[in-house]
């Protein structure tokens, strides 16, 4: 099982007024953990979002659970753990993890769904199915 790293820095933007990680914030870092693994893979997002090609791919999150164990805070290192827990049809769900060092912050499953430009789902291309199933 392939489980992707991604290191992110918390910065004064990413906190409520007490320097405590916003909750919010956990959603951004996951979805950039989610974006660099698939960067990862060769799976660019922005080549085939054009909604009017024929071939337009697009994830969208179909459902997101997230809960949360400790406090980030401002300055803290952390690292965005992403990995691939199924995948079937037009659909993949992903397990992700937020640590600072060993300690874990917050966890999040995610449901990503693969929709044309009519916005109906479609089946992931072959090549794409097979590159994110050998991450798994």
């Amino acid at each position: 099982m392939t489980i992707h790293h991604l290191a992110v820095r918390v910065y004064f933007e990413d906190t409520d007024a007490g320097g405590i990680l916003y909750h919010g914030s956990h959603m951004r870092f996951f979805e950039r953990g989610r974006t660099e693994f698939l960067r990862d893979l060769g799976i660019s997002q922005s080549a085939s979002a054009d909604r009017t090609s024929p071939e337009a791919l697009l994830f969208v999150v179909r459902k997101f659970t997230i809960e949360y164990f400790r406090p980030g805070l401002l300055d803290d290192l952390l690292t965005v753990e992403t990995e691939i827990a199924a995948i079937t049809g037009p659909r993949f769900n992903v397990a992700q993890r937020l640590r600072r060092g060993e300690e874990l912050l917050a966890s999040a499953d995610v449901e990503v769904v693969a929709i044309g430009g009519n916005g109906r789902p479609r089946r992931l291309p072959a090549d794409m199915a097979t590159r994110i199933a050998a991450a798994s």
